[in-house]
């Protein structure tokens, strides 16, 4: 893609094609590869959707995600039907450790603490509660405690990322004390996020900074 006009034009196609975003109220600036998405949708999940819809274009290279969640009066919930929901919703997650996740709810905001062994849990927390009604934010504090023997972390994580195609010479891996940091340059938003999940993989893993570039 030449310029950022054609990169505008791109995402705001990507997102009309999104069925569960309404692009109608999304707005798109661009500079330089960077994506800032603005304006005000129904639900959280509708605006994580519309961020996930733009990372799915070729040459965005970031996204700063600037959407409001204004919530229609008809659907409101205080933060304690909210609290219960997310409970019941973890409580239901076969992907979730039972009583490894807190939930704490401020104005709609929901907050995640706790410990799991994996970051597909972690992630799993965030996603079983994003799509709540009444829900306008999630932040995932949850922390990661890996099992014990975590091997060669740097080794495994080379192998994984050779065996999905990731030349070495452009994906370069350190780690130390189950601190993952990813550099290097990929072509496209895909592929640094599949570089990422393929590092998280790992057992042994805490945290896993991408510093990968997008050429």
């Amino acid at each position: 893609m030449s310029n950022d006009k054609q990169l505008k034009q791109a995402v705001l196609d990507e997102l009309k094609w999104e069925p569960s975003v309404n692009a109608a109220h999304v707005g798109v600036t661009t500079m330089n590869g960077v994506v800032t998405l603005t304006g005000t949708v129904d639900t959280n999940a509708e605006k994580h959707a519309a961020e996930v819809a733009t990372l799915r274009v070729k040459d965005v290279k970031a996204v700063a995600e600037e959407i409001e969640v204004k919530l229609p009066f008809s659907i409101k919930h205080g933060d304690a039907e909210i609290a219960a929901a997310a409970v019941h919703r973890l409580d239901w997650s076969s992907s979730v450790p039972r009583d490894a996740v807190k939930v704490a709810v401020s104005s709609g905001w929901i907050t995640l603490t706790g410990e799991v062994h994996w970051h597909f849990q972690q992630e799993a927390a965030a996603d079983a509660v994003r799509t709540l009604w009444g829900v306008i934010g999630v932040s995932n504090q949850i922390s990661i405690k890996p099992e014990a023997n975590a091997g060669n972390i740097k080794s495994d994580i080379d192998k994984a990322l050779h065996r999905s195609w990731f030349n070495p010479e452009h994906v370069m891996v350190s780690a130390h004390d189950g601190k993952v940091t990813l550099t290097g340059t990929v072509d496209d938003w895909s592929e640094r996020a599949l570089a990422g999940s393929t590092a998280w993989a790992a057992p042994g893993v805490m945290s896993v900074t991408n510093n990968i570039r997008v050429d």
